[in-house]
């Protein structure tokens, strides 16, 4: 069992799916965890209640991780509420918005899906660097998408998060003076909200049907590769981006 005893760490979009699994994980593992969401209320508090029967601690913080005051403000309101340093990174929030072929969209619509899936993470590094540990370890939630391109439609989703991996190499370079590890995670398919939405169920079985490991991802088998990476077990791991997709794409 990793063990993330006494740890703190902080998720954004940590609600529900991916996020929500990477943050019971973490919990699992000794760690306590604050997260954020926007509008997932009802789910926050339910995963609130999760984390805590672990014994651990558990906040849920509303922002817009998009604005940087909010995510000033969140970070704040973690520090004055778990008192320690923030030992764990974790970059999750991100989505597709839309699927639109680049001559369907505006500016606006490509600017909300990078700012949702790469400034969100440049905000909160920045906000939350000079409250981490020495030795700590940030995880960007990046995708397969940001190894191929994506599927029909997913150029603006799939440009930010190819652009996640290059951020994460530069990170893990710039910070690893003071020992902090960054690491990024590639999921293929998973079995979460974001596929219900974007994406066809007929697509959905012939992507399962050409994994070599015959199915989608369980969200929870991308919290256990977080929590991993989050370890000290994963001591020498830094600047890797990490495929995990039942093996259908290889970087």
């Amino acid at each position: 069992m990793v063990d993330l005893s006494n740890k703190l760490a902080v998720v954004s979009g940590g609600a529900r799916d991916i996020g929500r699994a990477i943050s019971l994980q973490l919990a699992k593992c000794g760690a306590s965890v604050a997260f954020c969401y926007l509008a997932s209320a009802q789910q926050a508090n339910e995963t609130v209640e999760c984390l805590r029967r672990f014994g651990v601690k558990g906040l849920a913080v509303q922002a817009d991780v998009t604005r940087q005051a909010e995510v000033e403000a969140f970070i704040a309101k973690v520090q004055s509420t778990m008192q320690q340093p923030i030992d764990i990174l974790v970059n999750n929030a991100g989505g597709m918005c839309a699927r639109k072929k680049i001559d369907e969209m505006d500016e606006a619509f490509w600017d909300s899906v990078i700012d949702l899936n790469l400034k969100s993470a440049f905000l909160l590094t920045k906000a939350a660097l000079s409250h981490m540990s020495d030795g700590g370890a940030i995880i960007n939630v990046s995708s397969q998408a940001g190894r191929d391109g994506g599927g029909p439609g997913a150029v603006a989703y799939a440009t930010a998060k190819g652009a996640i991996i290059t951020f994460t190499r530069g990170m893990a370079k710039e910070l690893g003076p003071r020992r902090i590890r960054v690491n990024a995670i590639c999921p293929g398919m998973t079995d979460t909200k974001f596929h219900d939405l974007f994406t066809k169920p007929e697509v959905r079985q012939r992507v399962a049907s050409m994994t070599p490991l015959g199915r989608e991802a369980d969200a929870s088998e991308m919290g256990a590769l977080v929590a991993y990476l989050a370890s000290s077990d994963a001591s020498y791991i830094n600047g890797a981006s990490i495929d995990i997709n039942g093996g259908i794409c290889f970087s």
